[in-house]
C-alpha cells in the first residue's frame, strides 16, 4: 500500500485529522447544529491529510460543491417521500449521478445523499452544515499541503490517480445499484435500516466501479470486521461518552488505529465510528446492522467479481 507522507508525517496527519473532529464536534455543540458533524468528514479528513496529494486533496472545490449537493437532495427527497425502494433508489442513484456528471473524485458525496433518508433528516440546515465542515477540510488541507513531502521519483500511481468516472463500466454501476435494491430487502425484512448504512454505499462504490486502484477489493474477508469492530466503538463511544468532542475523538481514533492493526486502508470505517454520534439512539443492533450490510457486500463483490471474470473481461 502506497503513502505519500512518510511515517513521522504520517503520524502527524492523523493527529491532525483527529483535533479537527474535535473541532468539528465543539462546534455542532456549540451550535446546536448536530449534522455539522457529517460522519463523512472522518473518512475525508483521514484521507485527505494522509494523502495530501491524492484525488480528494487536490479537489478543494469539488469537496465543497460535490458534498452540498447530494445533500440538498437527500434532504429534499427525505422531506416528501417515504422510506423505502423508491426513496433509496433516488437518494443513492442522483448522488451517484451528481459524482459522475461533475467528475468528482470525492465518493463520500455519496453518503451525504443517503445520510438524511437513513437518519430522518429533514431540516435544510443539514446542507449548510456539511458546507462548513467541507469548506474548512478544504483550507487545512491547502495549508497542510505546504507541509507535505512529495512522493519518491518512480512511485508506482495509486487508486487516486485514476477517478474519471467517464471510463467506468456501467456494468459495474448496475451491480451496484442492484446490491442496494437487495440491501433495502434486508431492511424492509428485518426492520434494521442501519444494514443500509450510508457510508456501505460510498464502500461498494470505490469496490465496484474503481476495483483495481479500491484498496479494500481484495481485503474482502477482513471488511466486515473492520466495520463492525469501529461500528462497535463509535456505538460504546456514544454510550459511555455521549455525545460530544471527546466521545469523537475517542471514536475516531479507535478507528484509525483499527486501520492501522488490519493494515487496511478503508476510509469509510472512519465514518461508521463517528456515526452513532448523529444518530437518535443507536442499539447494540448497529454493530449487527452494519456487520449484515459489509457481509451482503463482500459476498455480493465476490460472485460479481467471478461473474465479471467470466464474462465482462
Amino acid at each position: 500500500m502506497n503513502h505519500y507522507l512518510d511515517r513521522r508525517r504520517r503520524v502527524a496527519a492523523e493527529l491532525i485529522s483527529l483535533v479537527y473532529i474535535v473541532i468539528i464536534a465543539e462546534i455542532a455543540i456549540a451550535t446546536g447544529a448536530l449534522y455539522v458533524l457529517f460522519p463523512e468528514l472522518g473518512a475525508l479528513s483521514h484521507e485527505i491529510f494522509t494523502r495530501p496529494r491524492g484525488s480528494w486533496a487536490r479537489a478543494p472545490f469539488l469537496l465543497v460543491i460535490t458534498p452540498v449537493m447530494t445533500a440538498l437532495l437527500g434532504t429534499f427527497v427525505t422531506r416528501y417521500v417515504p422510506y423505502g425502494y423508491l426513496s433509496v433508489m433516488v437518494t443513492v442513484a442522483g448522488p451517484l449521478a451528481i459524482v459522475l456528471g461533475l467528475r468528482s473524485p470525492i465518493a463520500p458525496a455519496i453518503s451525504a445523499g443517503l445520510l438524511p433518508l437513513t437518519l430522518g433528516v429533514t431540516s435544510w440546515w443539514y446542507p449548510p452544515g456539511i458546507v462548513f465542515g467541507t469548506a474548512l477540510l478544504a483550507i487545512l488541507s491547502t495549508i497542510w499541503k505546504q507541509f507535505a513531502v512529495a512522493p519518491p521519483n518512480g512511485t508506482v500511481a495509486s487508486r487516486d490517480e485514476d477517478t474519471t468516472p467517464g471510463a467506468e463500466s456501467w456494468w459495474s454501476i448496475a451491480a451496484l445499484m442492484l446490491l442496494v435494491v437487495i440491501a433495502v430487502t434486508v431492511v424492509e425484512l428485518t426492520h434494521l435500516r442501519f444494514v443500509l448504512f450510508p457510508p456501505l454505499v460510498v464502500i461498494g462504490f470505490e469496490m465496484f466501479v474503481h476495483t483495481r486502484h479500491c484498496p479494500w477489493a481484495n481485503r474482502i474477508a477482513s471488511l466486515p470486521i473492520v466495520c463492525v469492530l469501529t461500528a462497535s466503538g463509535g456505538f460504546l463511544c456514544r454510550h459511555y461518552l455521549g455525545i460530544g468532542p471527546r466521545a469523537s475523538l475517542v471514536a475516531m481514533a479507535w478507528g484509525v488505529l483499527l486501520l492501522r492493526a488490519f493494515d487496511l486502508h478503508v476510509p469509510p470505517a472512519l465514518a461508521v465510528a463517528l456515526l452513532p454520534q448523529v444518530m437518535g439512539s443507536p442499539t447494540i443492533l448497529y454493530p449487527v446492522a452494519v456487520g449484515i450490510g459489509t457481509s451482503l457486500m463482500a459476498v455480493s463483490f465476490a460472485l460479481y467479481s467471478r461473474i465479471a471474470r467470466q464474462f465482462l473481461e
